[in-house]
């Protein structure tokens, strides 16, 4: 929604907006376009009424806002909505899907075609570095933009995606999340299989093959060329590591090297997601080879492994992680990088999905690479967290506050620690006021 806002300032609007607990870096952002922010969803934000109230997926029935602008009759829309009849409709929309990756492949993408003067528009959920915005027009036909299979709005329960009608699409993968809309994972095979339908016979998908659910979406029906990409040598497009850490690989189309990639990214996702990106820019027109020689100017996106500071010796990085499947990636690209050096973990399960303990079974076994590990448990959970730590053998404990967190760290971190902070949402400052305390020790 923050996006849409920029876009909208951007094309000449004057927009203001309602949230409730806007962090950084988001609320930054939007202080320097000069949009104003409203704390809480209070009626009197629409007074004067507005032309048009665009209206996020978080907001339901019941909601002070929403009740008020469909008491007072006033014009609303959903953010894909708007973004599709006032953005999308003449654009070359590179949409890019998925579980996991989305917001590191789009701002991927997104730096590919800028550093190769297509000058693109986006929409991504993150702020790419090389931007330090996650939003703007553009000046060409070409817009990245990622695609969520999250719900639309109140009113409209199709995912997000199906209103963007790419040309070229990026199917990272697909696993079960979000189920607090979905039921389970054949309802968002379903949703997949509606954004599929959209791409047009001229267009290009390019799925990853090693995903074991995306190959029975695709055979439901698909009427658009597929490239495929992932770790085998036949993939179409594939990658061989060069060093531990996967920040150095080579990349091979139909088995033909088109270039070795030496970037500051590290993780095995990363690599994929940068196959995943150089082939959707080629569909674009950038050559592989161009693609390939740009990725060591891609400077990474807040929030996606973003080291927040060092004091005496400790890192500490912040990063979005919330699915067992991303915690257990992004673990395992930070265990490589930094070899045997210890590893504190800290997660605040916030997403709807994690506070259901949906995935409750499979968070001991992603969070197993860590030396240490700290779990957040606030309110509204709605799960016992004890057999996670029990499960952990020692290593793991759970706490209420994040005050009680950063003092466990400053007490078990040492020179040379890596803290892995991961939560998809503020934490409540965690990471600023664990490096202030960490300054403050002797």
């Amino acid at each position: 929604m923050g996006g849409l806002a920029l876009l909208a300032r951007e094309l000449g609007y004057h927009v203001s907006g309602s949230d409730a607990n806007v962090y950084p870096p988001m609320s930054l952002q939007l202080e320097a376009q000069g949009i104003t922010l409203c704390e809480g969803y209070e009626p009197s934000h629409l007074d004067p009424a507005p032309d048009l109230v665009v209206i996020g997926n978080a907001l339901s029935r019941g909601n002070p806002a929403v009740e008020y602008v469909l008491d007072q009759g006033l014009a609303y829309t959903s953010g894909p909505q708007w973004l599709a009849e006032h953005v999308l409709a003449s654009r070359w929309v590179l949409g890019v899907a998925g579980t996991h990756g989305k917001t590191s492949t789009a701002s991927i993408l997104a730096w590919l075609l800028e550093a190769n003067n297509l000058r693109p528009g986006f929409l991504i959920g993150g702020i790419p570095a090389n931007f330090g915005l996650s939003a703007r027009l553009g000046d060409t036909p070409f817009f990245v933009v990622e695609a969520d299979e999250y719900d639309t709005a109140f009113f409209d329960k199709r995912s997000k995606f199906v209103h963007y009608r790419p040309r070229t699409l990026i199917l990272n993968n697909l696993e079960f999340d979000h189920a607090d809309i979905f039921p389970d994972l054949e309802a968002i095979k379903v949703q997949f299989h509606h954004l599929i339908r959209t791409v047009p016979g001229n267009g290009l998908i390019i799925s990853n093959q090693d995903d074991v659910n995306l190959p029975e979406v695709l055979q439901r029906g698909c009427w658009t060329e597929v490239e495929k990409f992932g770790h085998a040598e036949g993939a179409g497009w594939s990658a061989r590591s060069l060093a531990q850490d996967n920040h150095c690989f080579e990349v091979y189309f139909n088995q033909v090297l088109q270039g070795t990639v030496d970037w500051p990214l590290i993780g095995e996702h990363n690599m994929l997601n940068a196959l995943a990106a150089i082939a959707a820019a080629r569909h674009a027109g950038v050559p592989a080879e161009l693609a390939i020689e740009c990725l060591h100017g891609f400077s990474g996106i807040k929030r996606r492994m973003e080291v927040r500071g060092e004091v005496n010796g400790i890192t500490v990085y912040d990063d979005f992680a919330h699915h067992p499947t991303a915690i257990a990636t992004t673990l395992a690209g930070l265990r490589k990088s930094v070899g045997a050096a210890p590893i504190v973990a800290v997660l605040e399960p916030r997403s709807n999905t994690m506070r259901m303990g949906i995935h409750a079974d499979e968070l001991a076994k992603a969070l197993q690479l860590a030396d240490r590990v700290m779990i957040y448990r606030p309110d509204g959970i709605e799960w016992d967290m004890t057999a996670i730590v029990d499960s952990l053998n020692g290593k793991a404990q759970q706490f209420d506050t994040t005050t009680a967190i950063i003092e466990a760290v400053i007490h078990q971190a040492s020179e040379g620690s890596h803290v892995l902070v991961m939560s998809n949402g503020g934490f409540e400052d965690i990471h600023v006021r664990l490096l202030d305390a960490l300054t403050a020790q002797p």
